[in-house]
């Protein structure tokens, strides 16, 4: 981890450094990219995964987490859920959000699929999740209790801080900014995130 202003720091995980641990319920395994430290799959505030989906099944039950599920690979996902709502995921970045409390089953219809997992702990983190196609340039803001993450499907992303310095980030490894400022000094620090087919996630600490 680095400073990318004189507030702002910036961690490059690189795929070397993510985590192959197995689905809670052993159907199958996840590529975990990054977890708040300390955590593991038994217990945790946030953590992002990749994981692919091959067979119709029940997710695993995550209790007390919120989950955003976006689409990464391959062609749509239906999740059903046991309250009554259904999500379909038909095109890339996709984006479902939903209890990781309830029973749900998730079917496809063309074949296997890869999905990005968010999964943040109910009163403890509030998480916002957007998706970009096109090309983007999306301003974030980091405070203390603010977190970043940004994640390119197919192309590399620029970072600019507020002096104008550009630093590229090669595809397929995932960002994260947090903001280094004291509590007396926290005032929001802002930075520029630039990529097309992309997730960028805003984790904001209660």
């Amino acid at each position: 981890m680095s400073n990318f202003n004189a507030h702002v720091n910036i961690n490059i995980i690189k795929p070397e450094q993510f985590t192959l641990v197995p689905w809670k319920n052993g159907l199958g395994h996840t590529t975990e990219l990054a977890i708040n430290e300390g955590g593991d799959l038994n217990g945790f505030d946030w953590r992002l995964s990749i994981a692919s989906v091959v067979a119709d099944g029940e997710f695993s039950n995550f209790s007390g987490y919120q989950r955003n599920l976006v689409l990464i690979e391959g062609n749509s996902l239906t999740l059903d859920h046991q309250n009554g709502e259904v999500d379909k995921l038909n095109n890339l970045l996709d984006i479902a959000r939903f209890d990781g409390g309830c029973k749900t089953l998730g079917s496809l219809s063309h074949g296997s699929i890869k999905d990005f997992n968010i999964m943040t702990k109910i009163g403890a983190v509030t998480p916002t999740v957007n998706c970009y196609r096109e090309l983007k340039t999306v301003t974030v803001s980091l405070s203390k209790t603010r977190l970043c993450f940004a994640y390119s499907l197919t192309d590399d992303m620029t970072l600019e801080n507020i002096e104008g310095e550009k630093t590229l980030v090669t595809v397929g490894c995932l960002i994260q900014l947090s903001s280094i400022r004291s509590e007396l000094e926290n005032v929001p620090q802002t930075c520029n995130v630039t990529g097309k087919d992309m997730i960028v996630i805003l984790l904001e600490f209660n």
